[in-house]
């Protein structure tokens, strides 16, 4: 039965192979694989209520004999109770099958070594892809494509790519729901964070389907923890980029106060964060340029004129609308607005210097988690 393991046939060859000299069937159960085999296959009706026997058992859960199962075995590895190898009939055991069920549950455990070795291999590799392309944007394009294709990936069209800082204890659960979820992704957990490229998606609306479908697996992680996403990056010589943004749009989400968690996806945030991958200086000068001095001037005297601009912003310049959102009087508002102005140089009356106010505090917002306290 080893040499079946170790010769690539797996475990149902295992269970074929214990049903034979055992005399009945046999099923063979691994929670921990994903795996659950049963000799002779015709009777696989069986399998689902063993299976979940087998899980519960293997959780140290109360659980419900199912019929029919004759004798157990426990795949164990020290302590660690991994599955199980079960004998299905009436009657007695005789002394023989239950050696055989040893023997095979012997040969379970062996196979569950090969998996894991092989995870461990194949873990490492993810590692060392994800890790050059974070830390390496000289690396060619057709390179990148040829080492993701080898795991299993296709990023030839493109992709885009998650980082997640997780609050759970299980990596391992968010990397495969990630596998599971967004087929061909490649996810790796490393330096405390979940890393994912998830290539593209769709036909020639593969832009857009792609973000879609990644938005969609972004909102299913937030239970466990915060989640960053990339804009799609159709070169695959840009991916280091698009580590960079969404290790930003990470940052920003965790460390920022302002409500800006649903716009952070979209239009001009999305354009800065894409500019603050690439050329963090022009985001940085254009934050100086316009509303550098008012955050200084609420830092150093604790007012609120950055507040009350976004406010009015919001309230598509109604001045009472403002005083009522952030309850002020209404002349409160326009002397703060006139502040704003002073300090500046830019009217928040006038169309041209609201925009420019407008997106300085989008700029402000995303690279607030940076700037020194």
């Amino acid at each position: 039965m080893v040499d079946a393991v170790l010769g690539g046939e797996g475990l149902a060859r295992v269970a074929e192979l214990a049903c034979e000299a055992a005399g009945g069937p046999v099923a063979i159960v691994v929670p921990r694989l994903g795996a659950a085999v049963l000799a002779p296959a015709e009777d696989a009706g069986d399998l689902a209520s063993i299976r979940r026997y087998v899980a519960d058992r293997t959780k140290d859960r109360p659980t419900q004999v199912p019929d029919g199962l004759l004798a157990e075995v426990p795949i164990q590895s020290g302590d660690d109770v991994v599955g199980a190898v079960v004998l299905l009939g009436e009657g007695a055991v005789g002394a023989d099958a239950a050696e055989y069920l040893h023997l095979a549950a012997v040969a379970s455990l062996t196979e569950v070594a090969v998996e894991e070795a092989k995870e461990e291999v194949e873990q490492n590799l993810r590692g060392s892809f994800l890790e050059d392309l974070r830390s390496r944007p000289d690396l060619e394009p057709r390179e990148i494509v040829r080492r993701a294709g080898r795991l299993g990936c296709d990023l030839s069209r493109g992709a885009v790519i998650l980082c997640a800082e997780l609050k759970t204890d299980r990596p391992r659960h968010v990397v495969a729901m990630i596998s599971e979820e967004f087929p061909g992704a490649l996810a790796q957990h490393m330096d405390g964070r979940v890393y994912a490229l998830l290539p593209a998606a769709g036909g020639d609306d593969a832009p857009e389907m792609t973000l879609e479908t990644a938005r969609k697996l972004a909102t299913r992680l937030q239970r466990h923890g915060t989640v960053g996403l990339s804009s799609f990056y159709a070169d695959p010589g840009e991916f280091t980029r698009g580590i960079q943004e969404a290790e930003l749009v990470l940052d920003v989400l965790r460390q920022s106060d302002a409500p800006i968690a649903e716009d952070i996806g979209t239009g001009t945030y999305r354009l800065l964060f894409r500019v603050l991958a690439s050329h963090p200086e022009e985001v940085r000068s254009f934050y100086e340029d316009t509303v550098a001095p008012i955050v200084k001037y609420d830092d150093q005297y604790r007012t609120d004129l950055v507040g009350t601009l976004e406010a009015y912003l919001d309230q598509n310049c109604n001045m009472n609308a403002t005083a009522a959102a952030i309850y002020a009087h209404r002349h409160t508002v326009a002397y703060r607005l006139d502040r704003v102005k002073e300090l500046t140089g830019l009217d928040p009356m006038q169309s041209e210097d609201r925009e420019r106010l407008g997106l300085g505090l989008k700029a402000y917002r995303i690279i607030a988690p940076r700037l020194p306290k």
